[in-house]
Order: structure tokens, then C-alpha cells, then sequence
């Protein structure tokens, strides 16, 4: 996080219908009670009519509680018939990193945890392999082994479900999980299960996406980071990156390019879900980089 972030402050954060005077209220509101912006984003969708604002806010100048603040903007929410939520920054999200048999996503993420540049808590670390584990106990994070047989997952992923329960997760990733994840799983952490897929969506969708951009013969390779949804790899996206390869390159040379591409797309597309810089809007996301 950058500097203003490791300030105690909250982040409000406001979809609604376009109408003038949105920004004017909030920043009159904010300013009656002390209130001084850290950080401010807006954006406004032309052709959908809707508002999105992003506001970082010092909780030491407010002149009010967290939850009075919540309490007397209820009545503004409503009249500009507003989607919001406000979230304490120093309230560290809590997320469950899922991984199969792939390391470099998960190491990417555990590293940038480790050094303070992903602002979470890591409860546990979830495999169908047992190959990463000594790394994630390494970094001291329990590690649950869950063997996801291919003649029946259901029982796998119950007690992955229950997994996640007892650790209270906010977040779930998907570091290189290369299972499917069931429709249960993705309603109840709807917005808050984010996957990493080795293509530049909407190319090359399921598995063996490398094979395919070989077979292809792309000149561009990439990597998506989006929220899970029912319908496979086809959820909002979060954050894309690219990068170049050539009649030279085979599918190993892809594949080993791509790995630093999909590590990196994964941890911002994760920095910019736990800093509240995301907003989603039916299958389109809004996102407030840094």
C-alpha cells in the first residue's frame, strides 16, 4: 500500500443512477463531520446512466464512529438510491488461497503477504497436492491437504466448503486451482472468489490455454484475473496483462512467459479487490487502480 494507505482510514465505496449533484452531497457530508479525503475516484458510465465513486477517507479527522458515520449516511444512500459500503481499513480481510500443483502464483502471493504489500490475513492454504506444503507451513500458514478424486467431488468440496467456513474467509483465490469450482461454492462467495486464468480471456477459455495460443500462433500471450461465476471463466474481470512471443517461441517458452505474467496479474488483480478498488455491475467491473 502506498503511504497515505498505512494512515488509519476508512474507504467508502458508492455505485448508484447517475443525477448532478452526487459528488457535492458526499463531499459535504464527509466535510460536516471533519472528514478529510485521502484519496478520491469517480467515474461516471455515459451510456448505462450509473455512478461509481471511490473515497479514502482519514478516520482520524472524522468527527464521528465508524458506525455513526454509517448510521447518518443510510439517509443520503437513500435518496440517491445508492449501493455503498464503508470498511474500516485496519480490519485486514481474510483470505484462503487455494493452489494445485502450479507454485509460482501462490509463492508470488505469499511473498508480496510476507513483506506488507498484500494488506490480508492468510487463515490457511488449500491443495489438491501435497507438493506445496512445505512452503506454506514455511511461511507459517496451515496447510489442508483435500484430494479431489475425478469419480465423485462432491465430498471434496464439501469439506473444502467447510474449510473455508471455519476460517471465516472473506476472500477465496485461486492460485492455480485447476479443479472446477461447483455452483454452491460460487453463489456463497459471489464478488469474493477470485481466479487466475493463463489466457487473455475471452480467448482461448478452459484448459490448455497455452496449447491453444500455440496452435494459434498468437504473437501476444496473457493472463486474466476475474471473480468466479457458474459459467466457466466468464466472470467480471479484474485485471489483464500481456506480453509478446514470436514464431521462435514454443508452448514450454509460452508457458514459462506466461508464469510471470499470470503471477503478477493475480496479486494486483488481489490488491485491488482488498483496497475496495473494485466495483462490479452485472458482468463489468469498475476498477480504481493505484
Amino acid at each position: 500500500m502506498n503511504d497515505l494507505h498505512r494512515l488509519p482510514s476508512y474507504t467508502l465505496v458508492i455505485s448508484c443512477p447517475d443525477k448532478v449533484g452526487i459528488v457535492a452531497a458526499v463531499a459535504q457530508f464527509v466535510a460536516q463531520r471533519s472528514g478529510s479525503l485521502l484519496e478520491s475516484n469517480h467515474h461516471t458510465d455515459v451510456e448505462q446512466g450509473w455512478f461509481y465513486m471511490r473515497n479514502v477517507i482519514s478516520a482520524e479527522s472524522l468527527a464521528v464512529s465508524l458506525a455513526q458515520f454509517r448510521e447518518e449516511f443510510a439517509p443520503l444512500a437513500l435518496e440517491f438510491d445508492m449501493q455503498w459500503h464503508v470498511r474500516d481499513n485496519a480490519d485486514l480481510q481474510r483470505v484462503v488461497v487455494m493452489a494445485s500443483h502450479a507454485s509460482h502464483c501462490l509463492a508470488d502471493i505469499l511473498h508480496r503477504w510476507k513483506s506488507g504489500e498484500l494488506p490480508c490475513q492468510i487463515p490457511c492454504v488449500i491443495s489438491n497436492h501435497e507438493n506445496l506444503r512445505s512452503m506454506v507451513e514455511w511461511h507459517g500458514i496451515p496447510f489442508h491437504y483435500v484430494p479431489v478424486p475425478k469419480e465423485d467431488k462432491s465430498a471434496a468440496f464439501e469439506q473444502v466448503t467447510d474449510i473455508v467456513r471455519r476460517h471465516q474467509a472473506d476472500t477465496v483465490v485461486l492460485a492455480r486451482y485447476m479443479q472446477i469450482i461447483p455452483p454452491s461454492i460460487c453463489d456463497e462467495f459471489a464478488g469474493r472468489l477470485i481466479n487466475i486464468h493463463h489466457s487473455f480471456l475471452p480467448s482461448f477459455i478452459g484448459a490448455n490455454p497455452y496449447q491453444k495460443a500455440y496452435d494459434r500462433g498468437v504473437k501476444l500471450i496473457g493472463a486474466t484475473c476475474h471473480y468466479v461465476t457458474e459459467d466457466l471463466d466468464e466472470g467480471p474481470i479484474i485485471e489483464q496483462d500481456v506480453i509478446r512471443v514470436n514464431h521462435s517461441c514454443d508452448k514450454d517458452d509460452m508457458v514459462r512467459l506466461g508464469r510471470d505474467v499470470e503471477q503478477a496479474v493475480l496479486s494486483r488483480g488481489l490488491r485491488h479487490h482488498l483496497e475496495d478498488r473494485v466495483i462490479v455491475r452485472g458482468n463489468k467491473t469498475v476498477v480504481f487502480s493505484s
